[in-house]
This record gives C-alpha cells, structure tokens and sequence, in this order.
C-alpha cells in the first residue's frame, strides 16, 4: 500500500522529523496536535476552550487533505494539562462530533511540549471508500 504523509507547516514537523497525519491504505493517523497559531505562536493563550478547538481545526484539514471527512474519525486522544479544565475541552470536541462520537480518552499529563499549551489531540481514522 502506497504512504501518504500529511503536512500542516508546524515548525515542529521539520524540527522533529514528523507528519501531521500518515494516511496508508484507508487508515489515517494524524499526530498530537497542538494548538499552533499561523505563523509558530501558540493560539488562544489561556483559553482551554480555544485552545482545543484550534487543535481540531488542524485535524479536520489534516483528514481533509488525507481523502477523509471528521466523520472518518473514529478515535480521539485528548492530553490536557489541568484536568479541572476538561469541560471547555469536552464543548470544542463536542462542537466537532456530538452527532459523530468517536472513542475518545482524556489523559492528564504533566506538561506539554511549550508550556503555554494546555491540550493536544490526536486522532486515528478509517476511511470509508
């Protein structure tokens, strides 16, 4: 099966050596996405709910871009850095797939890679043909 690789101009995809998402066969992987801002900044500072949102605007154009739809989605990985937060997470993801509901885990972690994120979500998907 022919590799895709999906790039959404992050300065860490090059910096790291990653993609935004893989897409093999009808399986799409897209990677932890951060809330990053046109041109590197962080989107949204302080704001979960923005934040989080952001993320998933970059997901759906990743999937987008992959041959997909968010209803592809079948997974969702969300990190958060304060869990007492989850709410505004919960309403950005649930703005994007209450009528979708993929699985999806809400990990608390201790940090994210700058310390002005607080969430990253990644997403797994099949795509339907």
């Amino acid at each position: 099966m022919k590799r895709r690789n999906i790039y959404s101009g992050s300065p860490f995809e090059a910096q790291i050596g990653f993609s935004r998402a893989v897409r093999i066969g009808s399986i799409v992987a897209v990677a932890g996405t951060a809330p990053i801002a046109p041109g590197g900044a962080t989107a949204c500072p302080g704001d979960a709910y923005g934040q989080a949102r952001r993320c998933l605007e970059i997901i759906e154009k990743a999937v987008t871009e992959a041959g997909g739809r968010l209803t592809d989605i079948i997974r969702t990985r969300i990190y958060v850095t304060d869990m007492s937060r989850w709410e505004e997470i919960g309403h950005a993801h649930s703005e994007f797939f209450s009528d979708i509901r993929p699985v999806s885990t809400l990990v608390e972690v201790k940090g994210l890679a700058r310390p002005d994120w607080l969430v990253e979500i990644e997403a797994d998907c099949l795509i339907s043909e």
